[in-house]
């Protein structure tokens, strides 16, 4: 059975799934029982020196509804169809949650406490100005976390003013400090070694992206209570850019990195590790789902470990970094299909904009067919094939 213990920056980890600042972490008991459902490591919801007046409404679910889903198992060594459900399932959530409302003060007297009574190691939130870091990261420390991540949400786009509030931290505490990187700061590469240089200990990324904008069309009007309307957008609508923004640090700097942005599923999780994550935060499929979700995730990992023969976490981190090209490729590669993984259902021809890839009847039995002179080599249908039949094969 797989180790699921990590290590990040001289914090030990009973397994790799932390909870993320939000709405899931909102307090101590919140904490508690994130740790009860089988939480790694708990990061606590960011506090700042006043506390955060929020908007409301506050959270709007992404494409609200239901989907038509296919579920398949194996059975005779052929993975066939067995029945479709409908489940709700958005892309993402919209939220203008901001900073906790909690003076504070009441997370140095209560909160922190309460959530270090879990036993799991406990790594405060705090923002965001050079001065809020100088006056709250000694009083956090204090308290007895175990490191201090720093939001740079809501600080601007431009990296090099940032620098100040990572000294101002790193000069007023000694416990490991990790940057919590906002996606709309440019020169991300330059920004990640300065970082390290100042001595952050470690990078979180990435957080919400936005402003943005949703409208209920039978009114008219928007669907959270921010100026505009506006909200930041979270969940597996980002975890695309929050991976190669993983990816980006993990390989120009020599700092651990803490992923987080989509992660629903142990697979999202190997995904942030083989760009380079040693471990992962969870917040919107924890609102989506409730605090069972840290435990199923860390499950899926150590099953998907175990069943590709990997000992650890560590196994895998980085794996996929030495295959991300410096250049862009213009080889058109064609797709393969498996027969004995294809159920014929039709994904692959439904999406198909060349006329490249049918279904057809072989020996009596159908199956996906490329038209290998008429296929572009987009490769979309290798990624809508819900067993994997339809692949490219090196």
């Amino acid at each position: 059975m797989a180790d699921l213990s990590v290590e990040v920056a001289g914090i030990r980890f009973r397994n790799p799934v932390l909870t993320a600042a939000g709405p899931p972490s909102q307090n101590g008991s919140a904490l508690l029982a994130a740790a009860r459902a089988g939480a790694g490591g708990l990061v606590a919801k960011t506090i700042s020196v006043e506390p955060a007046k929020v908007p409301r409404p506050t959270m709007a679910a992404l494409d609200r509804g239901m989907t038509d889903f296919s579920i398949y198992y194996a059975l005779g060594g052929r993975i066939v169809r067995r029945t479709r459900t409908k489940m709700f399932t958005p892309r993402g959530l919209l939220n203008i949650e901001l900073w906790s409302d909690l003076p504070y003060q009441r997370w140095l007297d209560v909160e922190y406490k309460v959530a270090k009574s879990s036993g799991l190691p406990l790594i405060a939130s705090v923002g965001y100005t050079a001065d809020d870091l100088r006056f709250l990261g000694p009083k956090v420390q204090e308290a007895g976390v175990d490191g201090i991540e720093f939001s740079l949400h809501y600080v601007g786009i431009d990296y090099k003013p940032l620098l100040e509030i990572a000294k101002a931290l790193r000069e007023s505490v000694d416990v490991p400090i990790f940057a919590k990187l906002s996606p709309h700061i440019l020169g991300l590469t330059e920004f990640a070694k300065e970082l390290e240089r100042i001595g952050v200990d470690g990078i979180v990324a990435v957080n919400s992206l936005g402003p943005t904008l949703m409208i209920d069309i039978e009114t008219g009007r928007p669907l959270l209570g921010g100026k505009m309307g506006e909200g930041w957008l979270s969940g597996p609508a980002i975890k695309p850019l929050a991976l190669r923004v993983v990816a980006e640090v993990a390989k120009n700097t020599s700092l651990p990195v803490i992923g987080v942005g989509g992660v629903t599923s142990g697979a999202d999780a190997i995904e942030f590790f083989m760009a380079g994550a040693s471990a992962v935060e969870i917040c919107t499929g924890a609102i989506l789902e409730g605090p069972g979700i840290y435990g199923r995730v860390a499950r899926e990992i150590g099953e998907w470990l175990d069943e590709h023969g990997y000992d650890s976490v560590e196994d895998v981190r980085g794996m996929a970094l030495k295959y991300l090209p410096e250049d862009y490729q213009y080889e058109v590669r064609n797709p393969g299909v498996d027969p004995d993984l294809c159920t014929a259902c039709g994904l692959c021809e439904e999406v198909c904009r060349y006329d490249a890839i049918k279904v057809v009847e072989v020996d009596g039995r159908k199956t996906a067919s490329v038209n290998q002179y008429a296929c572009y080599g987009c490769g979309l249908c290798t990624t809508v094939c819900p067993t994997r039949a339809v692949r490219f094969v090196d």
